[in-house]
């Protein structure tokens, strides 16, 4: 759905709308999760059938865009079939509650908070269209940062494949103020660490400088940390000094706990301790060393002109007793240096929430998926690195004809090192940082292929009807050439025989309340397979 259409909505509407989303996006994760990729849903009449079978019951929904990777696009309201036969509205908390019954049989386990954290999500996600500004109220003046800006802020209903996109924890009103999709900005609140006390590596200094940040007493250094944070987690220790808020305008992202200065072009990826989807958003100190180690590393590693990496040189934390560092904070570089005039950087994860218009979407998806796709595979199959390219960790850098001209990578964290392909360990590399190569080829193809390719494709045809096909189609010869390139690895061969594709199971992972490195993978239709 557009921003225009959310502003052409009243404000009675915003509850119904978030429900059906709510209710697509968990019908979407059914289809996804518990139904085998040679064995999908029944479509009659338009309408996708699934059958809950330790229910016995069956749901259904209205399918506006088929799509060969089982990613439809879904329209209408979800509906269960009663036992006189009769379909009957199924609305989002009606739906929950039915998934609950269904998993608590089929995993043998109990899930008490899942219904109320649907209807957390749900609710919270009519509050962002209700309270969305119509306009950005702190805008830069310069086009392509405020544009980049608003794609990171426009996420008002998150992960279509996720039942609770938007659920976090805590009191609404607390964190009001620090959500992108309500186009907030705020100054972030500083502390200073006495130096024996500070723990950290990189040009931390001379890059935070850029925030304008207030003056330590001497024998202090500044830390940045995210204000919600602060009131989450008050500073106890009696040597820490708090100096307030301070400094240049932070825009959040949509990953809420990184913060975008764009006075200074610099990044700040604060810890925060909220669950915010599956995770609590904070920086272990292995996230904070290893963001270093893997600039210092990713450095030597080549990348093809038109893709650029979002380095992480810098790091600060205060060095305290404990696993949990409550304020280790990591800088990240900006996108200026990346960009030519005329060029605009956008989020990924925007283009693909709603239909994305171009005058010829093949000619469009050649050359997105001709930077992306030999770029992420080489660095895997050649140098062992393991870039999580969905879509929130990819700014795409469109030309004056909004045509792909360079894709950003982002996101240290998700970074890891295939140690099948590393005979010796990287120095100051983290050990946590380690992937067999079953997590390696799971990452890979889910990040790349189904979460964000498969959500570009589906922009591409919910704009342009039929084209769908076609563009896996193309995909299929970018993946034959760098197979070709890389001497045929078998890797690349299974997805090229038509093996089905990993794809994360969200819901699966929300039931079982696991952290997202625990969660599961279920095999979904490979588009890709066959021949051309």
């Amino acid at each position: 759905m557009t921003s225009a259409q959310l502003r052409s909505r009243p404000a009675t509407e915003t509850g119904q709308l978030a429900d059906l989303a709510t209710a697509h996006a968990i019908f979407g994760c059914l289809v996804r999760e518990l139904t085998p990729p040679d064995d999908g849903p029944t479509v009659v009449d338009g309408a996708a059938h699934l059958l809950l079978r330790h229910l016995g019951v069956t749901v259904r929904c209205g399918v506006a865009r088929h799509s060969p990777l089982g990613a439809h696009r879904y329209t209408g309201p979800v509906q269960r079939r009663t036992d006189n036969g009769r379909w009957v509205d199924l609305d989002a908390d009606g739906l929950a509650s039915l998934v609950a019954a269904e998993l608590t049989t089929r995993t043998g386990l109990a899930n008490d908070e899942f219904v109320e954290q649907v209807q957390a999500s749900r609710d919270t996600v009519a509050r962002l269209l209700a309270d969305r500004p119509t306009e950005d109220p702190t805008p830069t003046g310069e086009p392509a940062i405020d544009a980049y800006v608003d794609s990171e802020q426009s996420l008002v209903f998150g992960h279509p494949h996720h039942p609770t996109p938007k659920w976090r924890s805590g009191d609404p009103e607390s964190w009001r103020a620090y959500a992108p999709e309500l186009r907030t900005s705020f100054r972030l609140h500083w502390l200073a660490v006495p130096d024996d006390l500070a723990a950290g590596a990189g040009p931390f200094d001379a890059l935070v400088a850029a925030l304008d940040p207030p003056r330590p007493p001497r024998g202090h250094r500044v830390l940045p940390v995210h204000p919600w944070q602060l009131s989450l987690i008050p500073p106890t220790h009696p040597r820490l000094r708090d100096l307030g808020e301070a400094g240049v305008p932070v825009r959040p992202t949509a990953s809420v706990r990184t913060l975008y200065a764009p006075a200074a072009d610099l990044f700040v990826k604060t810890s925060l301790h909220v669950r915010i989807t599956n995770c609590l958003r904070k920086n272990a100190r292995y996230e904070l060393t290893g963001a270093v180690a893997l600039t210092d590393l990713l450095a030597r590693v080549p990348m093809p002109d038109g893709v650029g990496l979002l380095t992480e040189p810098a790091y600060r934390t205060v060095d305290v007793p404990g696993p949990d560092e409550a304020y280790g904070t990591i800088l990240r570089s900006g996108l200026r240096p990346h960009l030519r005039p005329g060029d605009t950087p956008m989020l990924a994860a925007a283009l693909a929430a709603t239909p994305l218009v171009t005058p010829d979407p093949v000619a469009w998806w050649r050359a997105y998926v001709g930077l992306l796709v030999p770029a992420v595979l080489r660095c895997w199959l050649s140098h062992g690195v393991v870039h999580e390219a969905h879509l929130q960790n990819v700014v795409v850098v469109l030309d004056r004809d909004r045509r792909p001209v360079r894709m950003l990578l982002r996101d240290l964290e998700g970074v890891k090192l295939d140690a099948e392909r590393w005979t010796a360990w990287p120095d100051g590399v983290p050990a946590q940082v380690r992937y067999g190569p079953l997590d390696a080829r799971h990452r890979i193809v889910y990040c790349l292929f189904v979460n964000h390719l498969g959500g570009i494709c589906g922009a591409l045809a919910d704009a342009r009807p039929g084209t769908e096909r076609r563009l896996w189609q193309e995909l299929r010869a970018v993946v034959e050439a760098v197979a070709a390139e890389l001497d045929d690895p078998p890797e690349l061969r299974s997805l090229l025989n038509g093996e089905p594709l990993p794809a994360k199971a969200n819901l699966l992972v929300r039931w079982r309340r696991d952290a997202d490195r625990a969660a599961p993978f279920v095999p979904v239709p490979n588009p890709l397979g066959g021949p051309r």
